[in-house]
């Protein structure tokens, strides 16, 4: 599974970003010994608190791709985003669109690593742990980061999304 070409694809960018986990060390895509589709699963298996886990949600905002870096703890308000974003409509996408953009499947969708960059949400709630949990581009795989290092790679945007 290290060599799924989405897990390559997202180790290398974050080691040409240089990116760091809670220990100043270098963030590095891990394989859990089974997918962890959901925040809950991936908590679990890390032995981190579900809030600690940067869900990758790919949004379709006016027929834009939109991926929101949200909390495992809690969910995204649509209305309220799409509200503070300026656009008219905020919906889940479809596989096929969240493939489309990513390359990458739900349930493995990394913040990074796509074929194009995204128009890149971070939730604020993010920044109360040390080191956060985001996914490594296929269900199995994870990596730490800080918030601060989540959000230069990204070049996201800080928001309260929930």
């Amino acid at each position: 599974m290290q060599s799924h070409p989405n897990v390559r694809a997202v180790q290398e960018a974050l080691d040409e970003a240089d990116a760091r986990d809670g220990a100043d060390a270098p963030s590095t895509v891990r394989l859990l010994p089974e997918a962890a589709h959901t925040a809950a699963a991936a908590a679990q298996a890390l032995g981190v608190e579900v809030g600690a886990i940067a869900n990758s949600l790919i949004f379709e905002a006016d027929g834009a791709p939109l991926l929101v870096l949200t909390s495992g703890a809690h969910r995204v308000d649509t209305a309220g985003l799409a509200t503070s974003i300026g656009v008219t409509r905020l919906r889940r996408a479809t596989p096929e669109f969240v493939r489309q953009h990513t390359g990458q499947v739900i349930g493995g969708v990394a913040p990074l690593g796509h074929p194009h960059p995204l128009r890149t949400l971070v939730d604020t709630a993010l920044k109360a742990y040390d080191e956060v949990w985001a996914a490594g581009g296929v269900p199995q795989a994870v990596f730490p980061i800080t918030y601060a290092d989540l959000l230069r790679i990204t070049a996201g945007t800080p928001a309260d999304v929930a």
